[in-house]
């Protein structure tokens, strides 16, 4: 029989599986935490940061990503404070400066409540989410693709930069990738970016419970968990 704990997200009560992850409780309760890095039921990075959530131990928070934070008795979560907000916000400004040619990420940076961007477009074809190279290993055992290089040099490939022999040519990995699916009006040239923000009226609703799930498109690019 799987053990149950009891945990407070946002001051609701939620009994969930324990060993499961905050986020995938928060999701299955219709609880919004903003997330792009994160795959059902394939291992957990934390690499976006976006799902950062405050977690509350003898009255002091620390901020941590709920997708790699485990349930356990008596946990309180605060996913929507106005220091997860503002952190998030900043998070997400990063990531449309670095890949604004991707409609996940703009929908992200409406979702977070980005209004401008005050850094320096990048226009990178890949923010290192890391999906791509969990499901090619975890769910197709091939390997063969994964991360090479450190720092600003790190980036997706494969094994010597050669076509690998170990790949399916299952394209899920084009199927997860965040950067597949470009904004709606097209592909920004270098130079011409901008944060497109045309889906701003979707947050409408969700304004006055910023924390509920109110079922938008907003994550329709990167495959949201409540798709």
């Amino acid at each position: 029989m799987i053990p149950y704990v009891t945990l407070s997200i946002d001051g609701a009560l939620i009994k969930a599986a324990k060993g499961t992850s905050v986020l995938d409780v928060a999701i299955e309760y219709g609880i919004c935490i903003p997330h792009l890095c994160h795959v059902p039921n394939l291992s957990d990075l934390g690499a976006c940061r976006l799902c950062i959530v405050e977690h509350v131990v003898n009255g002091r928070s620390k901020v941590t990503t709920s997708c790699t934070l485990r349930v356990r008795e008596g946990m309180v979560i605060r996913s929507n404070t106005e220091r997860i907000r503002h952190l998030r916000r900043n998070i997400a400004e990063l990531l449309v400066a670095q890949a604004p040619n991707s409609r996940a990420i703009q929908d992200i940076a409406v979702r977070c409540g980005v209004k401008k961007v005050r850094y320096p477009f990048r226009n990178e074809n890949c923010v290192l989410c890391g999906r791509c190279v969990r499901v090619c290993s975890e769910m197709w055992q091939a390997k063969a693709i994964g991360f090479v290089g450190r720092g600003k040099d790190r980036k997706v490939d494969t094994p010597f930069s050669q076509p690998s022999e170990a790949c399916k040519r299952c394209g899920t990995c084009i199927d997860l990738c965040p950067m597949t699916i470009t904004p709606c009006d097209g592909p920004m040239k270098p130079g011409e970016e901008y944060l497109c923000g045309k889906c701003e009226s979707q947050m409408m609703e969700a304004n006055s419970s910023p924390d509920q799930c109110i079922w938008c498109d907003l994550g329709e690019g990167f495959q949201c968990g409540r798709y």
